[in-house]
């Protein structure tokens, strides 16, 4: 049987990755899941399993770390929420990456190819020229530190709002109308002129998942979530009664509940 390991900080998109593969290869044991690089590592020696999906952007011991690790002892994929630099550091490579959220037809095309290179026992290519490539985008990417404060005017007041403390973002119009949990817990709402499609770019994507085309949700602030009919859930906030849609588009990121 074929065995995998999955590596990713976010415990919901981990989980979201594992019940996708079981749809989308049956065959697949998923062996082992890792919350970071070094559970990654320590997991690999010992499972050894035939392949390993790698979130690049873990903190401490990266993605791309652990690819170092594993050589060519097994086939690497990388997960990445950061599209222009992974097809800049894969065009002419041969290692797989998927992209955040994860698409179910991505998904099967990338499944495809790694039962062939399975079924004809192809050996895991070398790849340290490619690595190396993708370290160097790494930093590059990180250069630019993520959003850290919103300036949001709340009557005649000018708030600057710690990104950590906002619960979502939901795009209004032209506006976008930030939900934030102020002090002592009360629940926080205003509306700044930014766009969503603009704020998204300056957030930490391991923080920050897209659920809907007109919503972003903190990870951190979810409770739970529901399934709902036509293919769509809801995602319920810990401190907060209003709940928040997720679309169809969006719905695999959830498919372990």
């Amino acid at each position: 049987m074929t065995t995998a390991l999955i590596a990713d900080d976010e415990p919901l998109l981990r989980g979201a990755l594992a019940q996708m593969l079981a749809q989308a290869w049956p065959e697949l044991q998923v062996a082992a899941q890792a919350r970071n690089g070094r559970e990654a590592i320590k997991q690999f020696d010992a499972i050894q399993p035939d392949v390993c999906f790698l979130d690049v952007h873990m903190p401490g011991v990266s993605g791309v770390d652990v690819a170092h690790h594993i050589g060519r002892r097994a086939h690497v994929v990388f997960v990445t929420a950061y599209d222009k630099y992974a097809v800049q550091a894969f065009a002419q490579g041969v290692l797989d990456y998927l992209v955040k959220p994860v698409e179910p037809a991505r998904l099967a095309e990338t499944v495809a190819r790694l039962k062939e290179r399975l079924r004809m026992a192809q050996p895991a290519s070398n790849t340290e020229a490619l690595l190396r490539e993708l370290a160097t985008q790494l930093e590059r990417r990180a250069s630019p530190p993520s959003l850290r404060w919103i300036r949001a005017q709340v009557g005649q007041t000018l708030r600057l709002i710690p990104v950590d403390d906002i619960v979502y973002l939901r795009s209004e119009a032209k506006y976008t109308l930030i939900a934030w949990r102020g002090e002592a817990g009360q629940a926080c709402e205003a509306l700044i002129s930014s766009t969503l499609k603009e704020l998204i770019t300056q957030l930490d994507a391991a923080q920050f998942v897209q659920v809907h085309r007109s919503v972003v949700v903190n990870l951190r602030a979810i409770s739970h979530i529901t399934r709902g009919g036509n293919e769509t859930a809801s995602v319920h906030l810990k401190d907060r009664k209003e709940q928040l849609p997720v679309s169809r588009s969006y719905l695999h990121l959830f498919r372990q509940m």
